[in-house]
């Protein structure tokens, strides 16, 4: 398939006419977004949380990397652009998501140098966006730990990379970075544009923003020996892009999969290219608030709680459509690819999953199933469900039982390994 770009549009312009009075006026606006979609969905409660330490990770040493600027001088990477001199970086630092052409490698990690050195007294935001994007298309964003963290030098050292829900933006990252930054850590956002997914080709203009935030990745990891990743992804979108850096970093050297030292695992993953998880997810993101995936268990009623006639006949057109679209020769080639990746190809690192019995969009029971092909591997894991909570909502309503499950896994299983190292 060489683009699904038209194979994708022409039959989802199709199938949502046959829906679009049941679902609103504005549901082609929502489809081809020319706003900023809110996708947060919400409600939670009681929680049922087990960790399970199968074996003892073995934490193989990083192997010398000498350092080459092959990547950086031979390739036009857009670059943070400053309104003053990188020396003089500090509380009155600004950047924009303008597109810069230069040596990225050099200003990328001057910018990190000078803004770290500088200890601003708030988080400071370096944007990096493809050419022609705008300022609400930033693909990625870095995130400096806030300099009066109480673990500065202790978290510093790591970087966590935080990979979006389908249809997320930086905006709605910002409350998870905003809690790794005031314990010291860096952080990175990643989001797709929802239009860049439903014009989605393999090998294009999706898969390039991935490989943009591998290289610059890698390139920073050689600079910086001490530092180490930890990934926190959302939904089954979120993991499938983790599942695809992990195999470019594997391409590009092996080694940098020992530099991850975490994984963390909010709502997913269906480790299987289905129809209606794909269906549910992306009717979560036309309807946000007003879709049944928003809406976990309160009480008994909310258990029967059926989706409305609209949204009924939007999953049956989504679910036809992702039937066809899932068994392309090249997108199934490509999802089965990375699966495999994710299921037997992770890095010996802990992981910890965070999923709820009342996602409406991905199965408490596929979650538990992946868990235990996990543990069976030797992996060490750990898990919470939430039980009544719907679909990447954890947090929002229950942000002292989500942060305590996050600080302990941090503490017992990524920091301490990275004291072993």
């Amino acid at each position: 398939m060489g683009s699904l770009s038209g194979n994708f549009q022409r039959p989802v312009v199709a199938a949502f006419a046959v829906a679009l009075a049941s679902v609103s006026a504005d549901l082609r606006d929502k489809i081809w977004p020319s706003t900023p979609l809110d996708t947060c969905l919400s409600s939670e409660q009681s929680s049922g949380c087990t960790s399970s330490l199968i074996s003892e990770t073995k934490w193989a040493g990083v192997s010398d990397i000498s350092f080459s600027k092959s990547f950086a001088t031979k390739s036009l990477i857009p670059i943070p652009k400053f309104r003053h001199p990188l020396k003089n970086v500090g509380s009155n630092c600004r950047s924009n998501n303008m597109a810069y052409y230069g040596p990225s490698l050099e200003h990328f990690l001057n910018a990190y140098h000078s803004a770290e050195l500088a200890k601003a007294p708030r988080t400071i935001d370096y944007s990096l966006s493809l050419p022609n994007a705008t300022p609400t298309d930033v693909v990625y964003r870095w995130h400096l730990p806030h300099p009066n963290a109480i673990d500065l030098s202790k978290n510093s050292k790591m970087v966590v990379v935080l990979l979006g829900w389908l249809g997320a933006k930086q905006k709605h990252l910002k409350k998870y970075a905003d809690w790794y930054t005031s314990k010291g850590f860096h952080v990175i956002t990643f989001t797709f544009p929802m239009a860049e997914i439903l014009s989605y080709q393999v090998g294009g203009k999706a898969e390039q923003q991935i490989d943009l935030l591998v290289n610059h990745l890698a390139e920073w990891l050689e600079e910086e020996c001490r530092k180490n990743l930890v990934f926190h992804t959302f939904s089954n979108t979120g993991w499938l892009i983790y599942g695809a850096m992990l195999e470019k970093f594997q391409r590009q050297d092996h080694t940098l999969m020992e530099r991850i030292k975490g994984c963390i695992v909010d709502s997913a993953p269906v480790a299987a290219p289905d129809p209606q998880v794909w269906a549910s997810g992306f009717s979560a993101a036309f309807l946000k608030k007003n879709s049944i995936a928003a809406k976990g268990y309160r009480n008994t009623d909310d258990i029967a709680d059926k989706p409305t006639m609209s949204e009924t006949a939007l999953l049956v057109v989504l679910e036809k459509f992702f039937r066809v679209i899932l068994n392309l020769p090249a997108v199934n080639q490509r999802l089965s690819n990375v699966l495999v990746q994710l299921k037997s190809g992770q890095p010996s690192c802990p992981q910890l999953y965070i999923y709820s019995s009342a996602d409406k969009v991905i199965p408490a029971g596929s979650v538990e199933s992946f868990i235990e092909v996990q543990q069976r591997m030797g992996r060490v894991v750990r898990s919470c469900n939430f039980k009544s909570t719907p679909h990447v909502d954890h947090f929002r309503h229950e942000p002292e039982l989500y942060t305590t499950q996050l600080s302990q896994f941090l503490n017992d299983c990524v920091l301490d390994s990275c004291r072993h190292d």
